[in-house]
């Protein structure tokens, strides 16, 4: 009997059903609580065989489609993106957007929301070409897509664009407060706020800060550039 195998349903997607190291919800379940017990890289590395034994279960030669329903290929999908995370915050951008590009081809509907993360990566890699293909798939309700594009505009010829900067510091004003600011605290009153059941704009725009903040390390550039432009009203 095979240990894992990918079912196909009558709506032309496929579920991945398996036992042992392929359920997927159960990894998912480890890996979170090795990673709230301090064994970070124990989970990373969770997460990273997760996504090999899945990768090896996908014909290359077909297009597969997970199901997002079925719990299981659904925590397979939160486990490409989780190991992509954990990539990106080691500034390992090759493997992260790799991981991505995979967990697009296998959600094309991008319930998880890789596009954002795909987009970073790109930039980070200075693959504007595939920054622009990936960009219109980023919400134009988000702030993140104002700072990819303030960023892509600086990394192309060092300069922030005039219109994206004003959209930037007026419709995301907390988020301008925040990438302009001289510290970007963790503190509890932060913790308490982003864990909240309605987090405010402003610990929102910390969490955009520490999650993207190993860019701004190697990149200070585009951050002096734009504490430059704070005091403007």
């Amino acid at each position: 009997m095979r240990k894992a195998f990918l079912e196909p349903t009558a709506d032309q997607t496929f579920e991945v059903v398996g036992d042992g190291p392929y359920n997927f919800v159960q990894v998912l379940e480890r890996s979170r609580r090795m990673q709230e017990s301090g064994d970070v890289e124990g989970a990373c590395n969770e997460r990273f065989q997760a996504f090999q034994r899945l990768a090896a279960l996908i014909p290359e030669d077909e297009e597969v489609n997970l199901e997002w329903s079925h719990r299981n290929s659904r925590a397979a999908l939160e486990l490409i993106r989780a190991s992509a995370i954990d990539h990106f915050l080691i500034n390992d951008f090759e493997m992260s957007a790799a991981l991505l590009e995979l967990l697009l081809e296998l959600d094309p509907e991008d319930h998880l929301e890789g596009s954002e993360l795909l987009a970073f990566d790109y930039l980070a890699m200075d693959e504007q070409e595939l920054f622009d293909e990936v960009i219109n798939d980023v919400s134009d309700k988000a702030a993140s897509r104002e700072v990819l594009l303030l960023w892509s505009a600086y990394r192309r010829d060092g300069s922030l664009p005039e219109g994206e900067l004003k959209r930037f510091r007026t419709r995301f004003a907390p988020y301008f407060a925040e990438f302009t600011a001289d510290s970007h605290p963790a503190d509890a009153a932060y913790l308490q706020d982003i864990e909240s059941e309605h987090p405010s704009l402003a610990a929102q725009a910390r969490e955009l800060w520490l999650q993207t903040e190993n860019l701004w390390v190697l990149w200070p550039g585009f951050i002096e550039a734009l504490k430059a432009r704070r005091v403007e009203a």
